[in-house]
């Protein structure tokens, strides 16, 4: 997984462990983030079973973030997103990455929570598993008059046999897509998904800046 994850400059995480007997005491952020020579990381606990289990959700990122936050979702405790900004003002890039419940009622809940986070950004991206369809999110969902794009619409679960397209990398139409591909590479239950996108000239420069690719540990 760490090989894989050197080709990318921002990574998602969803049901990683933060270092319990499930993952043999290893964080699974961190040690992606090294794996993968990451500059920097955060991880989400969302489900404290204690030495049993520490479910997480994470980012790895080789752009330094300005600023990031744990976001507790509507519904019953257990589902978190991240938001990750690069730059300041309307004219930042905001990345939310997330993992939706997997009853409607409460992903609208969640989504509509999301939606308000967001509202003031004017470039978003939206990843993580989302539980449900790409036409559900775009059409129905408190998403809707923000005209995102969905570009993957094959299917990621399970990543055995893949019947349906849970997994979405969702962007605003500020942002020009390159390359959109869900990767055979069955490293969990879901498929992974990658884009490539061009950044608007507004972004580039010290909205974004590379650092060195030695991990620093986590970002807070």
């Amino acid at each position: 997984i760490g090989d894989l994850l050197r080709d990318y400059d921002l990574v998602a995480l969803q049901e990683a462990d933060g270092g319990s007997l499930r993952s043999g005491y290893i964080n699974q952020v961190e040690h992606l983030a090294l794996l993968g020579s990451f500059p920097y990381w955060h991880q989400q606990l969302n489900r404290n079973l204690g030495r049993l289990a520490q479910h997480s959700n994470g980012v790895l990122s080789r752009l330094r973030p300005w600023d990031i936050e744990d976001h507790p979702l509507p519904g019953p405790a257990g589902r978190g997103a991240i938001l990750v900004r690069f730059g300041e003002g309307p004219d930042a890039l905001v990345v939310v990455v997330m993992h939706l419940a997997l009853g409607a009622r409460t992903r609208t809940r969640q989504l509509a929570y999301i939606r308000e986070l967001i509202g003031g950004y004017r470039h978003q991206v939206l990843m993580g598993d989302m539980n449900t369809h790409a036409n559900d999110l775009l059409q129905t969902s408190p998403l809707r008059d923000l005209g995102l794009l969905a570009p993957q619409v094959e299917a990621t679960f399970p990543s055995w046999r893949p019947q349906r397209c849970l997994d979405h990398i969702l962007l605003s139409p500020t942002l020009t897509l390159e390359k959109v591909q869900v990767l055979a590479q069955p490293i969990s239950d879901h498929l992974p998904v990658a884009v490539e996108i061009r950044l608007p000239a507004s972004l580039i420069g010290d909205s974004l800046p590379i650092t060195s690719t030695s991990p620093r540990g986590p970002v807070e």
